[in-house]
């Protein structure tokens, strides 16, 4: 990050809303002493472009025109400006409650493209909230991950209405072709992202799965109109789970094999003292069979015979894999961070330019107090209190803006033409309306009135941004899910226990349970709730999909739970508990597979090359293991420890024979 050119733009920035007549670049560079410290001309001219393009792509409406009309296309008579009015956000003023609920908003994000984007909308909206300092703590807490394949290239051609072209594999013929859409919307739901829009070489609306983009799509030149009756919420709605349209008959021993025993539909066509027989629906041959391989001995595909040839398959591929796995594999890499954006001038001038309104508006704030709110260090808040002190007009008087800390209190004068916070950008607005239509969308929040006051000024104040409301939506919850939602939330309201029967996949059993719901929470497109067990005695998390039913008692809630516990940072809350008993499970996982350390929250991991992945799981129990690889067909195997490793063979071995005498 440069301080030099987060300096320069900075004062470009306030000559140019200094002024309605503007300045010609021969002003600005006599002015603005960094431009003179070009090597040539020539350099001087391409530093200028560079800034313009910088401030033009943070949505600072850089204008530039001429005073006679006859010299339009003469660069020599050209004047440049910001617009005040367009630079500034539009009058709104959030109560307590309406910032609260975009905090919210802002904290649905998970670390990606639009989490930093958030933080900026907060920022800036910070100066525009009365005080009250109302915290919510939600009982439920929703994710929206960005973490899908292109999925910023597809968001460079949504936002700038840009055609887009990719290879991509269509799920129902499996044939990889080039495609060319105008993308109208995006939208995640069912745990993945989706482009739509109007695909040139068909000529209608298309939907494309972006984790079946086989390769890098590329934005070509150009632009196009959105329909204006397109709504990506209402696109999103019509697109729907493929239905089981097939059945297969299953023989499973008795007592076992729930998973396959409470799906929906599912029948026992009839029971006996060695083999239950099932009548169970499916919609895709991959998962079904993925499922039964991961059953082991306890069950056999007996029709159809296509279904039995495809457990079989991921058997003997799990096998094989098991096999060559190599031995005594370690990480030496330690915990992989996530990765974090390199800080640019132009993220550095935003933050200046969210900070000064900020210091107007809350004059004598704390250093610390003020850094945690910009997520810097103080050292980092200092440097940044320097440069604004030394950034603007040399030969204006008055020109400066005057910084002071006086017992660790900031104050800040002279600063007027910055005293407003920059517009929302268009992924700015995006982050708080679809945080905002993700938490009405929940149950029990549909008619918040905070909400949905909130939204309607962020819409008004937007502006021209806001149009990204109707092109951008997510969908978090299912009809299947829902009900049990309601359930626990009102379980939570009313601070009472709840009863659940719970399918155990790790012990193939389902369990009941007396539970204290505290929280529900989403990962990786899986709703779990945080409960204290009445049973076991202590905090567990339960998944959603796997509770069979839930019903409210009449006895309250008693648990003393450690409230420093409750108020951790969301980003903290995972699925997966750790214990002192926890043993750790080592696994080599291909491209296919590398989706395991995520979801099971790995320890530590390490690249080997060719986008394989080892990775370090700390699991209670190691029993569901042999399923869990049985069921990826190869696509992930034990390396550690020895004893799993050899477990695992031997459990493989027979789940072969077993499937073997069908």
């Amino acid at each position: 990050m440069s301080a030099k050119r987060t300096e320069r733009l900075l004062t470009l920035v306030i000559m140019l809303l200094s002024s309605r007549r503007g300045f010609t670049k021969e002003e600005l560079f006599e002015e603005i002493d960094l431009y003179r410290e070009a090597t040539s001309v020539a350099a001087r001219e391409k530093l200028f472009d560079r800034d313009k393009a910088a401030l033009r792509e943070q949505g600072i409406p850089l204008e530039s025109f001429s005073e006679d009309t006859l010299f339009d296309n003469d660069n020599t008579v050209q004047r440049y400006r910001i617009d005040a009015e367009d630079y500034r956000l539009g009058g709104v003023t959030f109560q307590p409650d309406e910032y609260a609920v975009l905090n919210l908003a802002a904290g649905v994000w998970d670390q990606g493209s639009l989490d930093s984007a958030a933080s900026r909308a907060l920022r800036k909206l910070s100066s525009r909230s009365t005080d009250g300092g109302v915290e919510l703590t939600p009982l439920i807490q929703p994710r929206i991950t960005t973490d899908a394949p292109h999925w910023d290239v597809v968001w460079q051609a949504l936002t700038s209405r840009a055609p887009l072209r990719f290879p991509y594999r269509a799920a129902s013929t499996g044939r990889e072709e080039i495609r060319t859409i105008h993308p109208w919307g995006m939208g995640a739901r069912f745990g993945h992202w989706y482009v739509v829009g109007f695909d040139t070489t068909r000529g209608a609306e298309r939907f494309f799965r972006l984790s079946r983009m086989t390769g890098e799509p590329v934005v070509l030149p150009g632009t196009f109109d959105v329909p204006a009756s397109f709504d990506m919420n209402q696109t999103l709605s019509s697109l729907s789970r493929r239905e089981p349209d097939r059945t297969a008959v299953v023989a499973v021993r008795p007592g076992s094999c729930q998973v396959l025993r409470v799906r929906k539909d599912a029948e026992v066509l009839r029971t006996g003292e060695e083999w239950d027989v099932l009548r169970v629906p499916y919609a895709a041959s991959s998962p079904m069979a993925a499922t039964v391989a991961g059953l082991g001995i306890n069950a056999r595909v007996q029709e159809p015979q296509e279904l039995a040839v495809e457990v079989g398959r991921l058997l003997d591929g799990a096998y094989q894999a098991a096999m060559s796995a190599p031995r005594g594999l370690e990480i030496t890499g330690g915990v992989r961070l996530a990765p974090r954006r390199k800080s640019s001038a132009q993220d550095h001038l935003l933050r200046l330019l969210d900070l000064v309104p900020y210091l107007l508006a809350n004059p004598g704030a704390e250093v610390g107090e003020t850094a945690r709110r910009f997520d810097v260090s103080e050292s980092q808040l200092t440097k940044d209190l320097d440069l604004l002190f030394v950034s603007g007009p040399r030969h204006y008087p008055d020109g400066l803006m005057d910084v002071n800390i006086e017992d660790g209190r900031i104050y800040l004068t002279n600063a007027r033409d910055l005293a407003e916070p920059v517009k929302l950008s268009m992924d700015e607005a995006c982050s708080l309306i679809v945080g905002l239509q993700a938490l009405r969308e929940l149950p029990g929040m549909r008619n918040n009135e905070a909400i949905v006051s909130a939204q309607t000024k962020l819409t008004a104040a937007a502006g021209d941004a806001a149009r990204i409301g109707t092109a951008v939506a997510t969908k978090l919850t299912e009809d299947d899910i829902d009900p049990t939602l309601e359930v626990l939330q009102a379980a939570l309201h009313s601070r009472v226990r709840v009863a659940v029967d719970y399918f155990v996949p790790t012990r193939d059993e389902i369990t009941h349970r007396l539970l204290e719901p505290i929280r529900i929470f989403l990962h990786q497109d899986t709703w779990y709730l945080e409960a204290w067990s009445v049973d076991s005695d202590g905090l567990r998390n339960f998944r959603l999909d796997r509770i069979q039913s839930a019903a409210l008692t009449d006895q309250p809630a008693t648990a003393l739970v450690d409230e420093e516990s409750l108020a951790r940072d969301r980003r903290a809350t995972l699925p997966y508990r750790s214990g002192d008993a926890d043993q750790a499970v080592t696994l080599l996982l291909e491209p296919r597979a590398r989706w395991i350390a995520a979801q099971y929250n790995a320890d530590a991991m390490e690249e080997l090359g060719e986008d394989r992945l080892v990775a370090r799981l700390k699991v209670a129990s190691s029993a569901w293991i042999p399923g869990l690889v049985a069921g990826l067909g190869g696509s992930a195997a034990v390396v550690g420890p020895d004893q799993l490793r050899e477990e695992t063979l031997r459990w493989l071995e027979a789940a072969r024979a077993h499937q073997a005498l069908a």
